[in-house]
């Protein structure tokens, strides 16, 4: 361990003084190039006190040494006493003295464990900045924000903040499996070599947890869901180990994806019976060598019962029984059970984006209390765009957290430019109305609505080897965005576009205001392109790379576009009401009456709940036939919008991230007159009606388009 912290200290420098920007993510800490804004800050930092020497402590130093003398130009010194006035104090609020603390003390009422505050303060008549918390993490937080100020450009005279995370579990979600490749992942292969591990301690596992930390991010699964019970031997857990040891200086705890399975295929069991009692033992000694081995482990991340995978059903029992046998097995340990509600089955077809929730919100406050279940955002798979899921707000007793998607699965991979967090926010700002008027689902996650103890934001990674870690240089703002809206549901996007277009390329306005209104544009412009007024889940089978509205002819029905779309020549769209599945039924009364009419449900979600014919009156007039074609157009023109705002911003960007998300634009322009192209072809056949005016016209046939097949798409 001694020699890990030697290595650390060293590489922790040469992160960001001599990595390519790519790689730096937004934590570039360019000098500031704002005159007046470079004048502040050198008047009011004359120097550094750090109050700490835990290891955690030396890496909240280093980093901000690192930061201000970058940004300042100039080095600042680091003092082991309070001398004269304008120093930076960094320390958690044991190591504070009793005037400091005096000074402060009402302030930390007003944060939580892992809460910072920062602030002007008169210490002996001259003045300070302080920077502390709870504990040596919180400080590391406060620094990082203190830092993105100044990157910001933002005055730091009269500061005086106070703020702590509104979730417990920031978590990210690998599916990253044991061979390196990454299930979904578009950014080249795994982070985890497994087999130099543990005695290579790449420098990226410490600039992941680095980068993961200056956004308030406290956990990390580090397999698929998709689990491989090998993960739990003592050869991968000696592995497992030396990551957790990495992780912790920075406030991440390690987690791992639990194959139900696991007893029989490492355990030499015949059964993996919840009920069974030497099942639950094999879990209790299981979690006791995990435990003695990383004392913090957070706990298991388990898919259960879904698309293959085994778990309780395979044994006549339950989700709760599953869930709450593995709960037992941690609980000694303050470890968590992470359940996901991720289930659909091929012997209930009817409608699958009802089935989770029919089959998990009868167990309401049935689990234990160290089990959360993860939702993800909306009742199908990660589509541009789905209403949100209906079990958020519907169970009152048991803790909900969401799964975000930050990979871009059903988005265009990473050669499409989507910025995320505006999905994230309009999912979070939605109201569920399961308490009244208000209850948004933010509200449910970060456990304020029914006073949960236990809450939690996961968010699958987009994360691999690329340089510049997520194989798009904007795919990098979707990982910043999540990690910020995990620490406060109730942020802006555009607040944290702005936040991060700052820190990772420019201060300029002229820069920063294109380039901002394109990000927040983009992704209703990948709805247009792909799956406009409602559609979803039309992308072709397998690697869902591309348009596959055609496709039918897969063994489960549930799998095939066709069974969402339902295109015939009497209209198009999935009748969700009470004429049809009666999903509508699934939410709160409010809700249901809004989603259950065709004429009240939101356009965005019309196709979704309802199935209209092709001359259908949208609210602007327009048929639906020519608002979907003309919906698929202005995709197509946007994307060519953000081509030439791109173009615009060449002199403010480094060459070699201009032409790299230049070529990238220009395949996401090819690919979305493709999806155009395609979709209305395959459409039309039911239609029977002309492209209106404003649409260009399709240079290839449909059986063209039909033709085309990926058997090496990325992710697959």
């Amino acid at each position: 361990m001694t020699s890990l912290k030697i290595v650390f200290c060293f590489l922790l420098i040469s992160f960001s003084a001599f990595a390519q920007k790519d790689y730096k993510l937004w934590l570039q800490y360019d000098q500031i190039s704002n005159s007046q804004m470079a004048q502040e800050y050198n008047a009011e930092i004359k120097g550094i006190v750090s109050l700490g020497s835990s290891e955690t402590s030396k890496i909240a130093l280093k980093e901000l040494e690192l930061g201000l003398n970058n940004m300042l130009g100039n080095k600042i010194a680091v003092k082991s006493k309070f001398e004269g006035s304008n120093n930076v104090i960094v320390g958690a609020k044991s190591n504070l003295n009793s005037e400091l603390l005096k000074t402060i003390q009402d302030d930390f009422n007003a944060i939580n464990e892992e809460g910072f505050i920062i602030k002007f303060i008169s210490l002996k008549n001259k003045k300070q900045i302080v920077i502390t918390g709870k504990n040596d993490i919180a400080v590391l937080y406060g620094v990082y924000h203190f830092l993105r100020l100044l990157q910001t450009n933002k005055s730091i005279k009269n500061l005086s903040i106070a703020d702590s995370p509104k979730t417990n579990i920031r978590i990210l979600n690998h599916w990253d499996n044991l061979d390196r490749t990454v299930e979904r992942g578009y950014a080249g292969f795994s982070l985890w070599n497994w087999q130099k591990l543990p005695d290579f301690i790449d420098q990226r596992y410490i600039d992941y947890a680095r980068v993961n930390a200056s956004i308030g991010i406290n956990g990390t699964v580090l397999t698929n869901v998709n689990a491989n019970a090998l993960i739990l031997t003592p050869q991968y857990l000696e592995k497992v180990e030396a990551l957790a040891n990495v992780f912790r200086l920075y406030g991440i705890k390690v987690y791992l994806t639990a194959r139900f399975s696991a007893p029989i295929e490492i355990g030499g069991l015949k059964t993996a019976d919840p009920k069974d009692i030497a099942v639950a033992n094999w879990w209790k000694d299981k979690a006791k060598e995990i435990y003695k081995r990383i004392p913090d482990f957070g706990g298991f991340l388990v898919k259960a019962n879904s698309e293959g995978q085994p778990g309780p059903q395979n044994y006549g029992r339950d989700h709760v029984d599953g869930a709450n046998m593995l709960a037992d097995a941690v609980a000694p340990f303050g470890g968590v059970i992470m359940w996901r509600a991720f289930v659909y089955s091929e012997h209930d077809a009817n409608d699958r984006a009802k089935q989770a929730y029919a089959e998990f919100q009868p167990y309401d406050g049935k689990f234990k209390d160290n089990v959360i279940v993860q939702v993800k955002n909306g009742a199908i798979d990660f589509q541009p765009r789905e209403p949100f899921h209906p079990l958020f707000g519907a169970m009152k007793k048991t803790p909900i957290m969401m799964e975000f998607q930050i990979t871009q699965e059903y988005l265009g991979f990473s050669t499409h430019l989507v910025y995320l967090p505006k999905l994230f926010q309009e999912v979070l700002e939605a109201d569920t109305y399961q308490a009244g008027k208000g209850s948004t689902v933010a509200k449910v996650v970060d456990g304020s609505l029914y006073k949960n103890k236990l809450s939690g934001i996961a968010g699958v990674a987009n994360i691999g080897n690329d340089l510049n870690w997520t194989g798009h240089p904007f795919a990098q703002a979707n990982w910043y965005g999540f990690g910020r809206l995990a620490w406060d549901p109730y942020l802006d996007a555009g607040v944290i576009a702005d936040e991060w277009l700052r820190s990772t390329f420019s201060n300029n306005e002229n820069f920063i205001k294109p380039v901002k209104k394109m990000m927040l544009q983009s992704r209703e412009t990948v709805v247009d392109y792909m799956t406009p007024l409602g559609l979803h889940h039309i992308m072709d089978t397998g690697h869902h790379y591309g348009p596959g509205p055609w496709v039918s002819n897969l063994s489960r029905p549930e799998w095939n576009p066709t069974y969402y779309h339902k295109a015939d020549k009497n209209g198009i769209g999935f009748d969700r009401s009470k004429t049809g599945t009666n999903a509508t039924a699934q939410y709160a009364s409010q809700v249901e009456k809004i989603f259950d009419n065709s004429e009240t449900c939101p356009e965005q979600d019309l196709l979704w709940f309802h199935h209209v014919s092709w001359d259908y009156k949208l609210k602007n007039g327009q048929t639906l036939w020519n608002g979907m074609a003309l919906k698929y157009q202005e995709g197509v023109n946007e994307v060519h919008e953000m081509q030439n705002t791109w173009n615009n911003a060449e002199k403010y960007v480094d060459e070699e991230r201009f032409k790299e998300v230049q070529m990238l634009l220009g395949i996401q322009y090819k690919e979305a007159k493709w999806w155009r192209d395609a979709c209305l072809l395959y459409f039309q056949q039911y239609s029977g009606k002309e492209l209106p005016a404003g649409v260009e016209k399709p240079t290839q046939t449909l059986e063209y388009f039909k033709s085309l097949k990926f058997p090496f798409a990325p992710g697959n």
